[in-house]
């Protein structure tokens, strides 16, 4: 007779991990977690959203040289990289309809362009996002650290400390981080709004602070080629603004339904908001003569400006460290979710495609973090210095994305396929040119390490999928009749006559005819006296003595185990190792791990099976002290034994 028990009480380890991550949800639950829009737009955008904290800071620190005069160019900058927006995002618009299940890069260009197109996107995607949270993270401890400058020598512990809150967040799963950065998100939005308002209206009521003008040197001398790249380094930094712009094509699996429709509108919202405070940004920091400092940044110092030093100031200053913190967010929505497709696909280890007791995808979200708490790290949490590397990977992305989509409309001519085409191909030759420019310009200051890394990234996912490939011929059956091995013995480890012996003993004789105890013997005294003692109990068994003249317990038991494959006195062998299993978590301290380290020595040989029968030390079942062996085989017959 079976019986059913119920279910058993947690453990403390398991009721912290309730405390930290919730309750695990059934997998039926997962269309519930699915964002709305106004959630998916402060999961999905914050990324975008937030550039504007840095964007046109980077612009200027590029035309920083050109004294304030550098005033001048930005707006004009500015309104070129909002057209490349609009463009990007109407061709991205494109593509969620044409993928309604998520149209990632990856995909697109898997799908259209062939592997290699898709691993590159991949590689650079991968790339990006852990930019992406080293550097929305880096930029906003900025934020605080310009209101608060004795935080200054704590940035990078702020740093990491802020990338794990984020990493604990995002196990708890996809709703309940939704919720918990949708606030901060619309707080950022509605100050940005307050801030460019205000600043507007004093613009049209003050007059402007007096900008320098330099005239460019004719572009056949030296010095105008000099100028023509620093406008266009100064152009591929503001660029950094159009960041995250592909996270909402991305994830259109996580909209509710119609998910297509719903991403379309979230990402013509995004757009709007993020064309309207990168050029509102520009223009203030032009109107009011505002030039980056080390200790301040430019949306700080335009707060101050135009709120004064008041609680408007500080709470812009809060909302910009909240959204640039949690716009690391859009990276840990979208990096465990392509981690997942790759899994998929056989190019990451399979334990990314899994989903955890939250029905997020944790092992991306634990490897996302520790790769962007290392960077930041390595570059001491520097907004400045993380940048250049920044920005390169994702217009790669545009670029294979909209290329892809334009051999899908040319394969599929459908309804208006040529307008659609000449879309995404204007979308991808200026993506295309912009990438060139950023890798041109940007390379002498770190941009040669992304343009390093990516290859290195792909080479690592084509030598996982080659591993996959490779598994897969081995493990394949050809439907044709298994070999039956022709001798079975099993070999069972024993250091005396116990109940976990005993135990371990008569499963052995269940399994097999040829069963052999054996004894390791370190101490010549002590074998003489489990020899007497074994001739004793006289239980069928013979007991094998090994001498282990330098007390070792693995060596002898492997080479014992070997030579009786290699002589062929055993096809198949089973070790069968007693395990004893404590009542306690701290009897576990007072217990050497054989068991663990005879698994561990057999693990990589042929035709070795190990096998652990446990001894629950305070839960035994006595079983009639192991002397009715034809009453438990009767019993085994009917229901399972725990030797515990």
């Amino acid at each position: 007779m079976v019986v059913a028990s119920g279910p058993s009480m947690p453990t403390a380890l398991t009721r912290l991990k309730r405390v930290f991550f919730g309750r695990p949800l059934p997998s039926d639950r997962l269309e519930h977690e699915r964002l709305n829009k106004k959630t998916a737009l402060a999961v999905l955008s914050s990324d975008a959203i937030s550039s504007v904290a840095y964007a046109t800071e980077q612009t200027l620190i590029v035309l920083a040289i050109l004294g304030t005069a550098a005033l001048s160019y930005v707006v004009p900058i500015s309104a070129v990289i909002v057209g490349l927006l609009v463009l990007v995002a109407l061709s991205y618009r494109q593509t969620i309809f044409a993928y309604p299940g998520g149209g990632g890069s990856y995909t697109v260009a898997k799908d259209n362009l062939g592997t290699m197109p898709g691993l590159i996107a991949a590689a650079a995607l991968l790339t990006d996002y852990i930019l992406t949270v080293s550097v929305s993270i880096s930029s906003g401890i900025a934020a605080m650290t310009s209101a608060y400058p004795r935080l200054v020598p704590h940035t990078v512990l702020m740093c990491i400390a802020a990338v794990f809150v984020l990493m604990l967040v995002n196990l708890r799963g996809v709703r309940e981080s939704g919720m918990a950065f949708s606030v901060p998100t619309y707080v950022f939005i509605a100050m940005m709004l307050a801030l460019i308002g205000n600043g507007v209206y004093h613009a049209l009521t003050e007059p402007s602070a007096p900008i320098a003008t330099t005239r460019p040197a004719s572009h056949a001398s030296p010095l105008g080629f000099a100028f023509t790249f620093l406008i266009l380094r100064a152009f591929a930094e503001g660029c950094v603004a159009m960041t995250g712009t592909e996270a909402i094509s991305n994830g259109v699996g996580a909209f509710k339904k119609p998910s297509a429709k719903n991403a379309a509108m979230t990402l013509s919202w995004m757009a709007a908001i993020l064309a309207t405070f990168f050029i509102g940004t520009s223009y203030l920091t032009r109107h009011f003569g505002v030039m980056p400092t080390t200790n301040e940044t430019v949306l700080s110092q335009l707060g101050r400006r135009i709120f004064g030093g008041g609680a408007l100031y500080f709470a812009l200053q809060y909302a910009t460290f909240a959204l640039l913190v949690l716009a690391a967010n859009t990276a840990f929505a979208d990096f465990p979710r392509l981690g997942s497709i790759l899994a998929r696909d056989g190019y990451m280890p399979r334990q990314f495609a899994a989903r955890g007791d939250r029905l997020a995808f944790s092992n991306g979200i634990i490897a996302l973090a520790v790769l962007a708490a290392l960077l930041i790290w390595l570059f001491h949490g520097d907004t400045s210095a993380l940048i250049p590397l920044y920005a390169i990977g994702v217009f790669v992305c545009f670029t294979l994305s909209q290329a892809g989509m334009v051999m899908h409309w040319v394969r599929s001519r459908g309804p208006g396929w040529r307008r659609r085409a000449m879309l995404n191909g204007l979308g991808a030759l200026a993506t295309a040119l912009v990438s060139m420019v950023q890798i041109a310009t940007k390379f002498m200051h770190g941009a040669w390490i992304v343009v390093l890394i990516i290859p290195l990234i792909i080479l690592l996912l084509r030598r996982i999928h080659r591993h996959y490939e490779h598994f897969a011929r081995e493990v394949a059956y050809a439907g044709q009749a298994p070999l039956m091995f022709l001798h079975h013995t099993v070999v069972v480890p024993v250091n005396g006559i116990t109940k976990p012996a005993a135990g371990a003993l008569v499963y052995a004789t269940t399994i097999s005819e040829d069963v052999r105890a054996v004894y390791i013997e370190v101490d010549a005294e002590a074998s003489d006296a489990l020899r007497r003692q074994w001739e004793a109990w006289d239980i069928g068994v013979d007991l094998t003595i090994i001498p282990s003249p330098f007390r070792s317990i693995l060596r002898p038991l492997v080479d014992y185990v070997d030579d009786l494959t290699e002589r062929g006195d055993a096809d198949l062998v089973t070790v069968v190792v007693p395990e004893i299993v404590p009542r306690s978590w701290w009897g576990h301290l007072l217990h050497n791990k054989t068991a663990l380290f005879i698994r561990t020595a057999f693990l990589f040989r042929p035709n070795v099976v190990v096998t652990t029968v446990p001894y629950l030390i305070g839960r035994a079942v006595r079983l009639r002290d192991l002397v009715a062996h034809d009453e438990l085989l009767d019993e085994t017959s009917q229901q399972p034994v725990s030797f515990g």
